[in-house]
């Protein structure tokens, strides 16, 4: 099992992976891959060059489609997973968008998004992504 740590700050350069928690028009975004049958927070790796920030918005337009949205920081998280990375601890920045405007079409490796009420019931990343949305709504974020 995954075990998901919380940090006030890191440096900069441990930052490998960007997640957002989104939402649009009050209801929670989530993504599902051509390969799969769960659901997952639009997110991804940074790519050499980038901010984490950066990583941020071109994934959460190319998973969802978001044209127009304010993103905020939320906090850093960790992931320690003895089946992924050799059992390192990673580190990503979480942030939550309000998406105004989502383009008609997806360009990525996402299926379809859903915008809903409710949660996924069948997660991608069942050890990982419900932590992070609880540390947000524990933030006030929901």
């Amino acid at each position: 099992m995954a075990q998901v740590n919380f940090y006030d700050n890191v440096d900069d350069s441990l930052l490998k992976f960007a997640v957002i928690l989104a939402r649009s028009g009050g209801k929670w975004v989530f993504c599902k891959h051509k390969e799969r049958n769960t659901y997952e927070m639009p997110g991804g790796h940074r790519e050499p060059g980038e901010t984490i920030e950066e990583t941020a918005r071109r994934e959460l337009y190319e998973e969802t489609g978001a044209l127009t949205f304010e993103l905020t920081p939320v906090c850093v998280y960790s992931v320690i997973d003895p089946h992924n990375f050799n059992g390192v601890e990673t580190f990503g920045m979480l942030y939550f968008a309000d998406i105004t405007q989502l383009e008609g079409a997806l360009h990525s490796e996402i299926e379809t998004i859903i915008l809903t009420d409710t949660l996924p019931a069948q997660w991608t990343y069942p050890d990982i992504q419900p932590k992070l949305l609880q540390r947000a709504a524990a933030l006030g974020l929901n």
